[in-house]
């Protein structure tokens, strides 16, 4: 084609892109659908409350963020006695064979306790991690035993180590919500030590090395936690920051670059603060999940297998009573769901279908709880919201707020059992918590 010819073209082509306007970015939703090692949840640190959460029981691989497992087991022995901050440890030749990210001293050479630990949360150094595995439990096999009994201890019931370091091995699996519960933990049982996660940067012998937690540098109160990186994990972050002296905790996992992996932590962290800000200034958000979907977070289907229901947190001045008494459990008339039901396919197509369901006579009658509060209005707004969410599945049902013993329970009804079934199985699918409810 001759010259002129394909300039001609390409200024066709380059005005007609023009005329159309820019192309529209990608939603929340999209990206969430595309990006099947997605998963992520915000939590606040002093009260555990689970303010945002998506996939967050999902089995991911925790990549490097492993390393935090590996250095609560170091303070611990540090706070036991068993090894000394400024003990000298001798590289041994399988810690000197770790692949990159590595502090890169040869077998032979020493190293201060301290300061392998600081290359392990700093660098992400694989190297040093298997030292200090080493120093505390004689090999880092053992070691990696103790990681998952302490993982069990602290309540990290879907967790499971077989390195100190988080190289690729697929036994090695966590969730976003056990990521938390590390978090916290270390937080709270040696808040001494917790700030190797929060340096910058750090010289060792003339070289200077730079935190691979960008956001430490951004100036929004970050001061740690941990990053990861794997081929199968994609880029993982555990972040931790404290504005007006509250802390929350942000785990996403499975970015597709460091970059946007960052922008989507300070977004959820930014709206969780912004939460808070307005609960301190009087603004009732009882539901702080919603608040986040409205600004287009966590929509979008489960990725199978979907996990555990989400247990939406409550921001309730009331002190609150347990969750199987919140939703009603002491009731006869409640039947808890524990996993999918087993319907034939025709019954969830059915459901899901455009078509209304035909219902079973008024009474007696099913029905399914998809939550209870202190005040009738957020019980209220609640079942209309779930009601938007999944308009097909609740077609021609019936809607209550029902009181008892101080809790406003928000049901819909006028099921058969069956029915009634495959819809909390629905919801259970996209990670809303719900209850089968017997006829009165």
């Amino acid at each position: 084609m001759p010259l002129i010819l394909r300039r001609a073209v390409a200024l066709l082509l380059s005005l007609s892109l023009l005329a159309v306007g820019p192309l529209p970015a990608f939603s929340h939703q999209a990206q969430a659908q595309e990006n099947l090692r997605y998963a992520a949840i915000v939590v606040d640190a002093a009260t555990g409350e689970v303010m945002f959460a998506r996939h967050a029981d999902s089995r991911r691989y925790p990549a490097s963020i492993t390393k935090v497992m590996t250095l609560y087991l170091v303070f611990e022995a540090i706070t036991e006695g068993r090894i000394q901050l400024d003990d000298v440890i001798r590289v041994s030749p399988r810690a000197a064979s770790q692949p990159p990210s590595k502090l890169g001293l040869p077998a032979g050479q020493t190293i201060t306790v301290a300061d392998a630990i600081q290359a392990t949360a700093l660098r992400s150094a694989n190297d040093m991690a298997v030292a200090l595995a080493e120093h505390v439990a004689g090999s880092e096999a053992r070691f990696a035993g103790m990681m998952t009994l302490k993982a069990e201890q602290l309540g990290m019931t879907d967790s499971r180590f077989v390195n100190a370091n988080g190289l690729p091995d697929s036994r090695q699996i966590t969730t976003a919500r056990d990521i938390t519960v590390l978090a916290r933990a270390v937080m709270r049982d040696y808040p001494q030590y917790y700030r190797f996660f929060g340096v910058s940067n750090w010289t060792y012998q003339g070289r200077e090395y730079r935190n691979t937690n960008g956001l430490l540098r951004s100036g929004h109160g970050y001061d740690g936690i941990k990053t990861g990186y794997t081929n199968a994990s994609g880029y993982n972050l555990a972040a931790s920051a404290v504005r007006n002296g509250r802390r929350l905790i942000t785990v996403v996992l499975g970015g597709r670059s460091s970059a946007t992996r960052n922008a989507h932590v300070e977004e959820l962290m930014d709206t969780g603060f912004e939460i808070a800000d307005k609960r301190a200034h009087g603004e009732r958000i009882e539901v702080a999940q919603l608040y986040f979907e409205q600004k287009g977070y966590g929509i979008g289907p489960a990725t199978p297998p979907g996990p555990p229901p989400v247990v939406y947190a409550s921001a309730t001045p009331a002190p609150p009573a347990p969750l199987a008494q919140a939703m009603g459990d002491r009731d006869p008339d409640v039947v808890l769901t524990s996993g999918p039901a087993t319907l034939p396919s025709s019954t969830t197509a059915r459901l899901n279908s455009d078509t209304p369901a035909r219902r079973a006579a008024p009474s007696p009658s099913w029905g399914v709880q998809v939550g209870a509060f202190r005040d009738r209005t957020v019980a209220a707004d609640w079942l209309t919201e779930v009601n938007r969410r999944f308009r097909s599945t609740f077609r021609g049902s019936g809607q209550s707020v029902e009181e008892a013993q101080g809790w406003y329970r928000s049901r819909f009804t006028g099921f058969t059992e069956e029915q009634a079934r495959a819809a909390c199985e629905t919801l259970s699918a996209r990670n809303v918590t719900c209850m089968v409810v017997r006829p009165n």
